[in-house]
């Protein structure tokens, strides 16, 4: 779990990081541009994020390797014919040059390509490798682009430039994945012939849109709704949701394996939310603890959000939990599930629309259908897969006199 936390961390920080040199070379004009095809990126990169989840499910089942890539590079071809057709959209709804639309669109098929591997290495539970994967890519997305970027290249030359990183290190882990492999199927707990097809990526890319969704609404509709300077004030404060959101995420992703297998999942699952709210309420703890040096590190004027802080931590850490009840979810194709997040992702914009005006009734808002959303998802994943264990106990006993004979 730590080298789990530490390569995504790695991957991570480096694309903070990417931020800074793209604000100061490209200008605020063109760094607008930048951001805005950025954001296109990321939610084109959903089903990416779906396909590991599908692939290191059926993994953990015992699904050929060949198989399971096949199914990748189908989703691969879905994604670039689909990022292929909306680089004209993207470009007219963003004010963006089509260069600049494609760059960032193209990296889409890659993106499916390099989450094919990791689905692999995480069904695997090879976790120090995927850990190396994880950093990799983080790293060669960036580095292109700054090189770009400091060459006076534009957004568009810079997005493309991180697209050939993330390809190079898509066909470096196919190698890396392959010489670690089985030479068959690791014969999991359902290992069998039926292999889903990209219906279950869909359905499964439902899933992580419903949760980033939840983690970007609150934030966007307070650049549309509140005044400027309140604004800022909670996009300062957000940064305290997404470390607490993304910190954890090591834990999903090591004991994801373990809630796809149908005898494991329901400790695995009671296990990962657990883990979830200890260190939820340590990042809570954190957060009241260091929020007074808020002001000291970004300015006086960031000081109305300082007896906020923890609560923005205390939203980051409900996400969190609820990451992991969706991911127990994907693992137990009980998809179903998300409706629930889309309904909490309803009630928050209907009432920060209506009811809330102000920073602290947002985050009062965001909390609460945070809280609430997660723990509904929480109870209804245990239950689901206390189910599915018991199911398979008695699918086990009523097999076994078949195997004696």
């Amino acid at each position: 779990m730590t080298m789990v936390t530490l390569g995504a961390m790695t991957a991570n920080i480096a694309s903070y990081l990417l931020h800074l040199p793209a604000g100061r070379w490209l200008g605020p004009a063109g760094y607008g541009e930048f951001a805005s095809l950025l954001a296109a990126q990321l939610v084109l990169a959903v089903p990416a994020l779906a396909l590991q989840t599908v692939i290191a499910r059926e993994a953990v089942h015992g699904a050929d390797t060949a198989v399971l890539r096949r199914l990748g590079y189908r989703c691969a071809l879905i994604a670039a014919v689909v990022a292929l057709a909306l680089v004209p959209v993207v470009s007219w709804a963003l004010d963006t040059s089509i260069a600049g639309a494609f760059g960032s669109l193209v990296t889409a098929p890659l993106l499916v390509l390099l989450a094919t591997e990791q689905g692999l290495l995480q069904g695997r539970a090879r976790f120090a490798a995927l850990s190396v994967v994880l950093a990799a890519a983080g790293i060669a997305k960036v580095v292109p682009a700054v090189a770009v970027l400091a060459a006076g290249g534009g957004p568009g030359a810079a997005l493309l430039a991180g697209a050939v990183g993330t390809g190079v290190v898509a066909v470096a882990a196919a190698l890396f994945v392959g010489r670690g492999e089985p030479r068959h199927p690791a014969g999991g707990a359902d290992a069998g012939p039926h292999i889903p097809g990209a219906a279950a990526v869909l359905r499964a890319s439902q899933v992580q849109l419903a949760l980033i969704a939840l983690t970007s609404l609150d934030l966007l509709l307070a650049r549309m709704l509140l005044d400027a300077d309140s604004a800022g004030l909670y996009a300062l404060g957000a940064v305290a949701t997404k470390v607490a959101f993304w910190l954890p995420q090591a834990v999903g992703v090591v004991l994801y394996p373990r809630m796809a297998n149908p005898a494991e999942s329901a400790s695995a699952v009671r296990s990962a939310l657990a883990v979830l709210v200890g260190l939820g309420a340590a990042l809570v703890a954190a957060a009241a603890l260091c929020a007074p040096v808020v002001p000291l590190l970004v300015g006086d004027a960031y000081e109305p959000v300082q007896s906020l802080l923890w609560l923005f931590a205390l939203q980051g850490a409900c996400l969190a939990v609820l990451q992991g009840a969706l991911l127990s979810a994907i693992a137990g194709d009980r998809t179903s599930l998300a409706g629930v997040a889309w309904v909490g992702l309803t009630v928050e914009a209907v009432l920060m629309a209506t009811v809330a005006s102000t920073m602290e009734q947002f985050i009062a808002v965001a909390v609460g259908v945070a809280a609430v959303t997660a723990a509904v998802v929480s109870v209804l994943a245990v239950r689901g897969a206390s189910a599915a264990a018991k199911t398979s106990r008695l699918d086990h006993a009523n097999a076994a006199p078949h195997r004696e004979v």
